[in-house]
């Protein structure tokens, strides 16, 4: 699905603001990445660190932070968890996040207190669908993918 060329997964979770998504893995943890609305605000991708693996992070604390070349910030985070793994391939090349935000995740958490209980706080289907486009809408977003 998309909107003003943003794409839209309706099987994640989304925060309110459509910044980051979360989806469940078979073994409980949670895989966490950018979405298409934030990395075309963010623009060109130059540095990504994840926090190293075995820090908790609770919600507020952010697992990873970013650079671009029109910004430097935290990839929030929003609920309780550990960090299991960053994704090596993004640390190696950041721009794979403006190319393929879906595919290329950030780091794997694993939440404490469950995963339900985490994905508790997130939106998901035709809830997050209105929000998301609604963001589009109200702060006039239209997404780019690809090197820039």
């Amino acid at each position: 699905m998309e909107f003003h060329g943003c794409e839209f997964r309706p099987e994640l979770y989304y925060d309110d603001e459509y910044q980051v998504w979360a989806r469940r893995e078979d073994d409980g943890t949670l895989t966490v990445g950018m979405t298409d609305i934030s990395q075309s605000i963010a623009g060109k991708i130059l540095h990504v660190r994840v926090r190293r693996p075995g820090t908790r992070r609770p919600p507020g604390k952010p697992v990873a932070t970013i650079e671009s070349g029109k910004w430097a910030g935290p990839v929030p985070n929003f609920f309780d968890c550990v960090i299991a793994e960053a994704n090596e391939e993004v640390l190696e090349d950041p721009n794979l996040l403006n190319i393929e935000p879906y595919e290329a995740w950030i780091a794997r958490v694993e939440p404490v207190g469950g995963p339900e209980a985490a994905l508790s706080v997130m939106l998901t289907g035709e809830q997050a669908w209105e929000g998301y486009k609604a963001r589009c809408e109200r702060d006039n977003i239209t997404c780019e993918r690809g090197i820039r």
